[in-house]
């Protein structure tokens, strides 16, 4: 029998301790899971299983929604979730979110909104984020802000394009020591190879839409990325620096505890 789970990885372990102790009847025990997944607000659906499924609630994108929507679904979600994280927010819609939520905290350059009122622990092993150029900061700070929240410690490692290799080359004991490396870059594209080729680690690579008109809003590092020639490179979607954070996460969640 399939059970539309609507409630949290806590909720669930509870309901089963409690099922387990004779405190809650089989019927009571199968009525919660077999609730419907999903909280409909009309213009939007949330989906009240994610964290159950993946290990954290479902992350609100802030595009092309109004402040309202963004602080009807966090609502929605910190009904039933201690943390939330909201991408993509612009000022309006951050002071929006902050204004109800007192604990809410604007990351501006990495364009998010987090409430953590308890911090995940951190599990083992870093994260490394790097970008090439400052003008690549908001889309590795996204990725880093994500991998943060998800319990995962964080090195940032900026400016360290390939225009003067010596700087990433100073950087690259540290870069060493990450269990996964983000590594953003716009124009050319070019540093994700370079790092690739020096770690034995796995690279998500993040290419930018930063450029003169021949990075064509960033096809042209897309292209050099999925092209490159050193052993170990993934890449994610053009300023998805949220994608990067997520899957680096998933990735050390793997080598820290197996789950």
């Amino acid at each position: 029998m399939y059970f539309a789970w609507a409630v949290t990885t806590a909720d669930a372990i509870t309901l089963l301790k409690k099922f387990r102790a004779g405190k809650l009847s089989l019927p009571d025990a199968l009525a919660a899971f077999q609730k419907p997944p999903v909280a409909d607000l009309g213009f939007a659906r949330v989906d009240t299983h994610r964290a159950l499924r993946k290990g954290f609630a479902e992350v609100i994108y802030g595009g092309g929604k109004t402040a309202a929507q963004i602080v009807a679904i966090a609502q929605e979600i910190r009904q039933r979730e201690a943390r939330l994280l909201i991408t993509r927010l612009n000022d309006a819609q951050a002071r929006a979110v902050k204004k109800k939520f007192k604990e809410a905290r604007h990351h501006q350059p990495a364009r998010c909104v987090t409430i953590d009122p308890k911090p995940l622990p951190k599990r083992p092993g870093a994260i490394a984020v790097l970008c090439a150029g400052t003008s690549d900061l908001p889309v590795a700070e996204e990725a880093a802000v994500t991998a943060d929240i998800m319990g995962n410690t964080v090195e940032r490692i900026y400016a360290v394009g390939v225009a003067g290799l010596h700087r990433l080359l100073n950087k690259l004991e540290l870069i060493q020591k990450a269990r996964v490396v983000i590594v953003v870059a716009g124009m050319e594209g070019a540093l994700p190879s370079v790092v690739a080729g020096l770690v034995g680690r796995p690279v998500i690579a993040v290419p930018t839409s930063v450029g003169y008109g021949a990075n064509f809003a960033g096809l042209t590092p897309l292209l050099s990325m999925l092209n490159s020639c050193s052993s170990g490179v993934t890449v994610v979607n053009i300023d998805n620096g949220f994608g990067a954070g997520y899957a680096a996460s998933q990735i050390n969640a793997l080598g820290a505890d197996g789950t």
